[in-house]
């Protein structure tokens, strides 16, 4: 699929995931359906699943836009404690459209739990709420770190991606390889097509030293290994250091999970020789994520001369990251967009497009590691081969199986798209803003109508879960909307036990408040969240 097919659908309103292998130009064409949007004004969310991503793209985590936080899945306590937090609210209510890039990091639970917060928040039992969800990356990149299994659960494996008839759009452009050997090499490792050929053409760059002379970045896997050999190699350097310290403003907490999230270092020491790479773009001063050069020296007001591969000479001064909220800035701060690099670790490589980049190959010791690595040189020339092993070039068979489906699923939706007239798509599109810029999501009532049905027809709460194929919570959510709006309704069957809702008021009363949380703590262990949040409904029954 072509990035203009892909745009086209993003346009009708559809649940994408744009995906393809490294250098297709997914983040480009997140930017530019940010800008279709935004001209439209249409409200929406840029989000991505790690701080360093989310800088790429001028957004935020997903797990600090949605309150999932560090959470790997969601309880009803956890929703509860989420609903009462207005800033939460707002916002998701506020969004029409939620843009989640790198989604290969965000585990099923905790894509689930996005589902979950969405619904909830949105009062409407729709995938995600009725927001349009369009999701970017590539599986075959670094999979989702998750402490309760050995084997990263992805989030295509989840029944929220089921659910949300999510249409693949595998975009077939290269933009950033130009090396055709490497691209050769990172295609047959996706297609399971590795044969001789494919190892000789990496075997061709065994210790062979990148060419235009620059010095290599060295990928690492722990951040221990890295810290040691640039700080060791600066401190072989001889002349003046020049320290640079980030400056910011706004509110600290945000300030400090702003400066945690970017690729600037809070404290950066330079000297003359120093090996740099710039960890943001500047087209127009001449450098992208990924560019690497030297110090050469500094200017008078103390700024580092950098020369890159190309003997081009920039003067590199602060870039400002921003943390912004409805056009007003919550926090900013500023460094310069450089890093030392004689090494770097995979995981900070991610999305980056390296000039030149040494790996040791034979140290790959699971399915997938290799190609991450690889794919992060630009060019097959400009990679260093230290080692390597049969495993370097293996990647999960279950990845490798849904890729198959996912390019079936885009080619058909590629044909399906050809064979719309325009006249259909212009509908279509129009239908999409016209719905998408009203104030607040749609709350379709009928979704509380039918569950009062069956409360008035007498059904358990687990029969009613059952047959409007909801869970018990979000039945129980009907329940305090239906009867916040109809005090007199009859709900006597889904009472607690006369004893155990005597506890539950007895609780409720000593701490003076309607928090679940606060509640089980004075509960016996016995009393679940979902009977506790039942009886408060029956709180003030006589």
């Amino acid at each position: 699929m072509t990035q203009d097919e892909a745009f086209e659908l993003l346009t009708m309103g559809h649940n994408v995931f744009l995906t393809g292998p490294a250098g297709a130009g997914k983040t480009h064409l997140i930017r530019r359906y940010r800008d279709w949007l935004e001209q439209k004004n249409i409200p929406v969310a840029l989000t991505a699943s790690t701080g360093i991503a989310a800088t790429h793209i001028g957004g935020v985590t997903i797990h600090s836009w949605s309150g999932l936080g560090v959470k790997e899945g969601l309880s009803a306590y956890d929703l509860e404690s989420l609903s009462e937090k207005k800033y939460l609210s707002d916002r998701i209510r506020g969004t029409s459209v939620l843009i989640l890039d790198e989604i290969s990091m965000l585990s099923s639970r905790q894509f689930s739990a996005l589902d979950d917060i969405c619904r909830a928040f949105r009062a409407v039992d729709l995938p995600f709420g009725g927001l349009q969800l369009v999701v970017a990356g590539d599986f075959f990149q670094l999979p989702p770190i998750q402490s309760y299994s050995r084997q990263p659960n992805f989030a295509f494996e989840s029944e929220s991606w089921k659910n949300g008839r999510i249409k693949p759009c595998y975009l077939e452009g290269q933009f950033r390889h130009t090396g055709d050997g490497l691209s050769q090499i990172l295609a047959d490792i996706r297609d399971n097509t590795v044969n001789k050929n494919t190892k000789n053409i990496l075997l061709s760059r065994l210790n062979k030293k990148p060419a235009g002379g620059i010095l290599p970045v060295r990928l690492f896997t722990h951040n221990e290994d890295v810290d040691a050999i640039n700080n060791n190699e600066l401190s072989k350097l001889a002349g003046p250091t020049k320290i640079y310290e980030m400056t910011g403003r706004g509110a600290k907490k945000l300030r400090e999970a702003l400066a945690r999230s970017i690729l600037a270092p809070e404290r950066l020491a330079l000297k003359p020789d120093a090996k740099i790479i710039f960890v943001r773009n500047n087209f127009e001063a001449g450098f992208v994520n990924g560019t690497l050069g030297v110090v050469i020296g500094f200017d008078r007001t103390g700024w580092p001369i950098v020369r890159l591969a190309n003997n081009k000479k920039i003067v590199v001064s602060p870039e400002t990251w921003r943390v912004e909220d409805e056009g007003k800035v919550k926090a900013e701060v500023n460094q310069l967009p450089l890093r030392l690099a004689w090494a770097i670790t995979i995981h900070k490589s991610q999305g980056m497009s390296l000039d030149a980049v040494e790996i040791d190959l034979s140290k790959a010791f699971v399915p997938g590691m290799g190609y991450v690595a690889l794919s992060r040189a630009r060019r097959l020339e400009g990679l260093n081969l230290l080692g390597f092993n049969e495993m370097a070039l293996q990647v999960e068979e279950r990845i490798q199986l849904a890729e198959t489906k996912i390019k079936d699923m885009s080619a058909r939706f590629t044909t399906g798209l050809k064979n719309i007239i325009q006249t259909d798509k212009e509908k279509l599109v129009q239908k999409f803003i016209a719905e998408a810029k009203k104030d607040g999501p749609k709350k379709p009532l009928s979704t509380y109508e039918e569950t009062k049905k069956l409360i008035d027809a007498g059904l358990t709460l687990a029969d009613m879960a059952k047959q409007r194929q909801l869970t018990e919570e979000t039945i129980i959510s009907h329940l305090e909307k239906l009867v916040e709006n109809i005090p007199s309704l009859a709900i006597s069957q889904l009472k607690p036990a006369p004893n155990r809702m005597q506890k539950i008021k007895e609780a409720f009363k000593k701490t003076g408040n309607y928090k679940l949380a606060d509640v089980k703590k004075i509960l016996p262990a016995s009393f679940s969240f979902k009977e506790i949040r039942l009886g408060r409904l029956f709180l003030h029954d006589q």
